[in-house]
């Protein structure tokens, strides 16, 4: 019993060790003392008990402390308990301190937790970005197509980062310069001569107005002549035209066809209904033979009035219709 309770004792004063070495870093308190940054160990601790890695505090600390920053431990902690990263703003003042770029860490952790890499946006003001264009269509009045491709040299604007549009708006608004620019040339042959009138008139626009960069220059990197767009819209017009007209020729074509039919028709019911009438003929006739109406010269002599028509009729027909 005496040799048990010795190392039950050594057994706790580890296991006391190992928790004291858990929620007191003693290595990070000791390299923060030693790089001039005084922080308290009761600060330390209440980091582990807000569940915030001490490493992630003390190191960005220590990094902005020998770089002339004025941070402190509950701007850092603030931050990291608001999903920020602490690293990265710390390197962002950094660069921003060392290129004279006023930066304050308020401005710094707001870019941050608007999503856009702030340290990326510290490097693109000291060294300018180059956005290339995709390649756009514009039309010259002549109905010739343009095909252009620009380069945007653009700055990032500290000051417009949060709630500033990106580089999606500028490519947008530039292909927009060059379509209006390329519109209202007379001749396409005026732009291949001047492309330069593209990146004046593009930029005297203001595009980067309510966006995160500062463009600096427009520079057109290609200009190539694509096809003649007006020559195509005339022939399709000229081609809907003409199927226009046919389709009314034949809507008047179907008319007249009917209509003749219908002429037909009505030819065909009166010729039936002559035949009808020659064909009561002879019963009248016979009806006014039988009541004595009409005798039997008078029949006859009708009969030699028919034969002398017809033999008229036979002497006067031309020799080429028989």
């Amino acid at each position: 019993m005496d040799f048990i309770f010795p190392g039950f004792t050594i057994v706790l004063v580890v296991f006391f060790i190992l928790i004291l070495q858990h929620f007191v870093p003693i290595g990070l308190w000791i390299s923060a003392l030693a790089a001039g940054v005084h922080i308290s160990i009761f600060d330390l601790i209440g980091m582990r008990l807000r569940r915030v890695p001490p490493r992630l505090i003390v190191l960005p600390l220590v990094k902005g402390s020998k770089a002339g920053l004025e941070v402190n431990v509950n701007q850092l902690e603030a931050h990291y308990l608001a999903g920020g990263d602490v690293d990265r703003v710390v390197d962002a003042l950094i660069a921003a301190h060392r290129a004279s770029i006023p930066l304050t860490f308020e401005r710094s952790a707001a870019i941050d937790l608007a999503g856009r890499n702030v340290l990326e946006a510290v490097q693109m003001s000291v060294n300018p970005k180059v956005i290339e264009t995709p390649i756009i269509s514009a039309m010259a009045k002549n109905g010739i197509e343009l095909r252009v491709r620009a380069r945007v040299t653009v700055r990032a604007n500290i000051d417009r980062l949060v709630g500033g549009a990106g580089e999606a708006t500028i490519i947008a608004r530039v292909g927009e310069g060059i379509v209006t620019t390329v519109g209202s040339s007379e001749r396409h042959t005026d732009v291949l001569e001047n492309p330069d009138h593209i990146s004046r008139t593009v930029l005297e626009k203001g595009l980067d107005a309510g966006t995160a960069f500062e463009i600096l220059s427009i520079d057109i990197a290609d200009v190539d002549v694509g096809r003649n767009i007006g020559a195509e819209l005339q022939t399709d017009q000229a081609e809907a035209d003409k199927r226009i007209a046919q389709a009314r020729a034949e809507e008047r074509r179907a008319m007249a066809v009917a209509k003749e039919q219908e002429m037909r028709a009505q030819t065909q019911e009166m010729q039936a209904e002559v035949v009808r009438a020659q064909a009561e003929v002879p019963i009248a006739f016979a009806e006014a033979l039988k009541s004595g109406k009409l005798g039997v010269m008078d029949y006859y002599r009708l009969q030699n009035i028919n034969a002398d028509t017809e033999m008229r009729e036979a002497i006067a027909k031309p020799e080429s219709e028989e």
